[in-house]
């Protein structure tokens, strides 16, 4: 079968994950989360496929909508099917189940699979770019892709950030570009930290959070999140806890 293509940078899209509220002593920031949306998989699946060599079925299994992508096999003409389940988006509650499993069918695919490779994405904010409505925050500004080149292996090593403006917020080098002399870092998180995020995103859900369902609910692939600062967990932790009623 043909092989799925990496994406454009106009095919990736920037999301909020969670805002930091700014102090008297520090700014306030967001981390952002890459996504694709459903367009973006009809628009593959065509180019790659064709338009009459694919098909999606959607049933309910146990209270749960499920998507099925079926491709034609070329040689033998037979229809072959991989599928996933949806669920409610928490931060975009007007995407429903079903474009939703069919996103996730897609990553089964392959269709965005390396968005699950990308960096812990943090944005400084000035006050004016943010507002605040009762306790929470949020950002007035939006985020685009505008460069990201990937390795042989469909993984992220070059990303740049811009905003509506065209100002660079967030710039991803490969590893032999980055400072001879970087700054050390600050105390990164252990495991009963990360284990406390995956349980708390856990309850959020109702069952045990899958990685990809992690990945939604933090903007953090498993492998970021273990590089966390204790500052930035802290901050995920918090709105996390917002999600569920409990205190900041």
């Amino acid at each position: 079968m043909n092989e799925i293509r990496t994406l454009r940078a106009d095919e990736i899209e920037c999301r909020v994950a969670t805002v930091k509220a700014p102090s008297e002593k520090k700014s306030g920031g967001c981390s952002l989360l890459l996504y694709k949306d459903a367009r973006c998989d009809m628009r593959i699946l065509d180019e790659v496929f064709g338009p009459m060599n694919w098909m999606r079925t959607h049933e309910e299994i146990g209270g749960r909508l499920y998507c099925s992508i079926a491709v034609r096999d070329p040689e033998t003409g037979g229809w072959v099917p991989k599928q996933d389940v949806g669920t409610e988006s928490y931060t975009e509650k007007e995407k429903g189940q079903a474009s939703d499993s069919f996103k996730r069918a897609g990553f089964n695919w392959g269709i965005g699979r390396e968005l699950y490779t990308a960096p812990f994405i943090w944005v400084q904010l000035t006050n004016d770019e943010m507002f605040q409505k009762g306790q929470n925050w949020g950002v007035k500004t939006s985020f685009r892709v505008d460069e990201i080149d990937y390795n042989d292996r469909h993984e992220i090593i070059r990303l740049v950030i811009k905003d509506k403006k065209g100002n660079t917020r967030f710039s991803m080098e490969e590893p032999d570009t980055a400072p001879e002399n970087p700054p050390l870092e600050k105390k990164r998180i252990g495991e009963a930290q990360l284990k406390a995020m995956h349980a708390l995103c856990s309850e959020i859900l109702g069952h045990k959070a899958t990685k990809g369902e992690f990945y939604q609910l933090t903007g953090l692939s498993w492998a970021d999140a273990e590089k966390l600062t204790v500052e930035d967990w802290q901050y995920t932790m918090e709105c996390l806890n917002k999600r569920i009623g409990h205190d900041a």
